[in-house]
């Protein structure tokens, strides 16, 4: 071999340890962190920026991927359908999870998204269980690649959170009770709470930590700093959660993020996870909507002192994960349930168009209606939200198709006040017109109503028998998704993606299948 050929077997040699090196250098991540933040904002995440340290927020927007426009792919959203859509990697038409509620068509009675009366709760009162999730999740299918040797669990506030994220095959979802503030469980998982969890429990009870707690804000700058318009603005605030539903204000609070935090840390810990060479799962939520779901006006520094709290929180995770399992080795996902609590506008009192849709009216003259075409019957069996549930057996019996009855129906109330649109069950199911696609994909045959009314943006849908009162808005609330830690480089993509994307990107980065079924491709 002359020198030539010598340099060049060389060079080939040296660019093939090269390629090899890169791949040990991209190999999947030992622990995958997903962090969805309940009702976080790009405005408000921006806005209060002069106040947050340097590890939290701003590590995350200057050293990851941070995809500035996402959204999710169906409506209505709300933190269930939201992490689930996360999770599974489709929407409510695939997974089934419409919201936190919605109306059982056998019993006719509201039904809880993850309520499961054979799945008694640990420590809590009421059964629970992912069964009403029709689909898998990533965490499922890395518990199957697996061989169930991967560790997967879901820490939250609320059991819905728990429970949607950590799916089918999980080792554990861990949530706080409304009733005892302590941290509990389903026999769904385990018949009993694990260890880590009973011993967070005992060096941290929740009557000692809340009982004595006061909220204030976090620093001075907190307080001088606004970013709200207001005459009456705030000066300062205190809170004490020592009411019969302290627990539920604490969970609604920013105190409830620095307990999520210990409580992952402690379950990393506690558990190995990240110290072997299969990837492990953690799921965590947090909480940025406002205090006890009251309206931004009646909490504004409260509002702030929460993100300033959430920053603080997120930096104390990420810092504390890189000492148990490495810099390099874990996957952080972040984003958000994409919703915000409501706020109370009174549109009327300054000439904007608005109205009350009354669903119980308006199914009561939708039954008259049919009743003067048919005969008097009960053809309308219920309704809730804006949805309207149809006799089937009585229409079967008198041998009225569902199709007639529906577009009849749909010819009717598009005469009523304030009604923009009215979609079939049929017609959703059916239709592909690009249009009406979010409202297709928020659409699940098994949960939903036959008619669906949806009502101007402004006006207020009210149901009189049980007085609740939503309050119609098409308008967008931006967030992102960030991608961080891994090996991932930073990059800011203005681009618009879907939060059904997450799954796949986490299922191709830790080399497993998708959820089965989810279609989108891979964010990266």
């Amino acid at each position: 071999m002359n020198k030539r050929q010598f340099s060049l077997t060389l060079l080939v040699a040296l660019a093939y340890a090269a390629r090899l090196e890169a791949q040990v250098i991209q190999s999947a991540p030992r622990l995958v962190v997903n962090i969805t933040i309940d009702q976080l904002r790009s405005d408000y995440m921006e806005a209060f920026s002069p106040l947050y340290g340097s590890y939290g927020f701003k590590r995350l927007l200057t050293e990851g991927r941070v995809y500035s426009n996402a959204s999710y792919p169906f409506q209505p959203i709300d933190r269930a359908s939201a992490i689930t859509a996360i999770m599974t990697g489709t929407t409510p038409y695939y997974n089934s999870i419409v919201g936190e509620r919605w109306l059982d068509r056998n019993t006719l009675r509201p039904v809880y998204c993850v309520d499961d009366d054979k799945a008694k709760g640990i420590g809590a009162a009421k059964g629970t269980s992912p069964k009403n999730v029709l689909t898998s999740t990533i965490g499922d299918e890395l518990k199957v690649y697996s061989q169930g040797k991967a560790i997967v669990y879901s820490i939250a506030p609320t059991r819905d959170a728990a429970v949607l994220s950590a799916g089918h095959a999980a080792d554990g979802a861990i949530w706080l009770d409304d009733e005892s503030g302590e941290w509990c469980s389903s026999a769904y998982y385990g018949k009993e709470l694990p260890k880590w969890a009973k011993e967070y429990n005992r060096l941290y009870p929740a009557a000692k930590e809340i009982a004595n707690k006061a909220w204030t804000p976090d620093n001075y700058f907190t307080g001088s700093f606004t970013y709200f318009m207001g005459s009456s603005a705030q000066t300062t605030f205190s809170h004490k959660f020592n009411s019969d539903r302290r627990y539920r204000e604490y969970k609604a609070s920013a105190l409830v993020n620095d307990n999520v935090t210990k409580t992952a840390l402690h379950c990393i810990k506690s558990t190995n996870m990240g110290q072997d060479g299969i990837t492990d799962l953690l799921n965590v939520t947090y909480y940025a909507g406002n205090f006890d779901h009251r309206t931004v006006n009646e909490c504004q520094l409260e509002l702030q002192d929460t993100y300033v709290r959430l920053d603080k929180q997120i930096a104390a995770l990420i810092s504390g994960i890189e000492l148990i399992v490495g810099q390099k080795n874990v996957l952080y996902v972040v984003t958000s349930t994409g919703y915000c609590d409501e706020e109370g506008s009174d549109y009327a009192k300054y000439n904007v168009p608005t109205g009350i849709f009354y669903i119980n009216r308006t199914a009561n003259l939708l039954n008259m209606y049919y009743g003067a075409l048919w005969g008097q019957a009960r053809y309308v069996d219920s309704y809730f939200g804006n949805q309207i549930y149809l006799n089937h057996q009585l229409l079967e019996n008198k041998r009225i198709s569902i199709a007639d009855a529906t577009q009849r129906a749909q010819e009717f109330l598009a005469m009523s006040a304030g009604i923009r649109s009215v979609y079939t069950g049929l017609q959703l199911l059916s239709n592909t017109n690009p249009n009406i696609y979010r409202i297709r994909n928020g659409f699940a045959q098994e949960r939903c109503g036959d008619i669906l009314v949806e009502v101007n943006p402004g006006w207020r849908i009210l149901n009189e028998d049980n007085m609740e009162n939503t309050l119609s808005r098409a308008s967008f609330i931006q967030f992102p998704i960030i991608m961080f830690g891994c090996g991932v480089k930073a990059e800011r993509i203005v681009d618009n993606v879907t939060t059904d994307r997450i799954a796949p990107t986490i299922a191709k980065s830790i080399r497993i299948r998708a959820p089965n079924a989810c279609s989108s491709e891979p964010l990266f």
